[in-house]
């Protein structure tokens, strides 16, 4: 294992910028504006998306062992197209 500093940079960007303004941040936001614990709301939160970037860094990096990277990026935005078209028709 090595460690990537552009990697690093992109993908932190990246999430972050995502992140910013969406339906978790919005959710966390909710919670804590409830009146639970900063603490415990911050927690939960992080460990949340940090399991889930894991997940798909592991089954990115298990993927990318049987299907190529420009497949799984076509792939991906393949599905975003899609996700995007379903919720403006109601769907999701």
């Amino acid at each position: 294992m090595r460690w990537e500093w552009g990697a690093f940079l992109a993908t932190f960007s990246t999430v972050f910028i995502a992140e910013l303004g969406d339906k978790t941040q919005l959710a966390t936001l909710n919670f804590a504006a409830k009146g639970h614990s900063f603490l415990s709301v911050f927690l939960g939160s992080a460990l949340a998306l940090v399991l889930a970037s894991f997940l798909g860094a592991a089954f990115g990096g298990a993927l990318s062992r049987v299907v190529s990277p420009q497949m799984l990026s076509t792939g991906a935005g393949v599905l975003f197209i899609l996700m995007g078209a379903l919720i403006l028709l109601g769907k999701m």
